[in-house]
């Protein structure tokens, strides 16, 4: 009988995927949260948009979130600056902490939110909605870029025919410094409804209405990640592409303010 009993939850695992699954269960549970936040990022960006210069057009804005982790996004916001590719904006958006010193830079700009989230995923949408460019970035605090990120990145979007979306190989690092490994995997959209291996330090992405984060409030307990779930969506009508080449330096971080890996 029990075997009976968790057959249809086995099928349906199957024929969707469990992040596929998890997810539908997480708009279910945590969509009145969602709708308060979404007008609650609206009004930030407004507010932020009257109050602060406007960041040019450039052919990528690099939206980095942080909250509380002064050494830490300075690292960040070197990487992203020290890029081959120099057409692009850099925004750092704190979630509420207030901002500390950054580098000296006119690309740079950097904004902070009136109260504290808790959501990443509104802190980065208030960053994409304060920019202007054909392409966007994300960085996150504790992780860095490769100086040829986004240029290698870029010219697989900029080629003839080339994709909408792409995402380079990861090379994972504990605190300590030591590797821990290189995540590296081809895009499967059957198989990223199953496994967890899409993340957004890697990915640069054709601005259209559908890049935008989920706006639910994910614990650390609430599985799928809104990284998942923004490349997962943006793959429905957009077509992706994996650049099998580690571009980014991404902490696995125990420590993290919003999930650990």
């Amino acid at each position: 009988m029990r075997r009976l009993a968790r057959a249809p939850w086995e099928l349906l695992k199957h024929a969707f995927g469990w992040l596929v699954l998890f997810e539908l269960r997480n708009k279910v549970l945590l969509a009145p949260a969602a709708l308060r936040l979404r007008r609650l990022e609206a009004a930030e960006a407004r507010r932020l948009a009257a109050v602060t210069a406007a960041a040019p057009p450039a052919l990528v804005a690099t939206v980095i979130a942080t909250h509380r982790r002064p050494g830490e996004v300075r690292a960040a916001v070197r990487s992203a600056l020290a890029q081959t590719v120099r057409d692009q904006v850099v925004i750092v958006v704190d979630d509420g902490a207030g901002l500390p010193g950054l580098p000296d830079d006119p690309r740079l700009f950097a904004v902070s939110l009136s109260r504290n989230t808790g959501v990443a995923g509104v802190v980065r949408n208030v960053g994409i909605r304060l920019t202007r460019s054909r392409y966007v970035a994300f960085l996150d605090d504790d992780n860095l870029w490769e100086p040829d990120h986004l240029e290698r990145a870029l010219a697989v979007l900029d080629a003839p025919g080339g994709p909408d979306g792409v995402y380079t190989a990861l090379r994972r690092v504990l605190p300590d410094g030591t590797e821990h490994d290189t995540l590296s995997v081809p895009f499967d959209r059957h198989r990223a409804a199953r496994e967890s291996f899409l993340d957004t330090n890697a990915f640069v992405a054709r601005r259209d209405s559908a890049l935008r984060f989920s706006r639910l409030r994910r614990t650390p307990k609430v599985l799928p990640r809104e990284d998942w779930e923004l490349i997962y969506r943006y793959s429905r009508g957009h077509t992706l592409r994996h650049v099998p080449h580690a571009t980014v330096r991404y902490l696995v971080n125990p420590a993290s303010f919003y999930t650990t890996w």
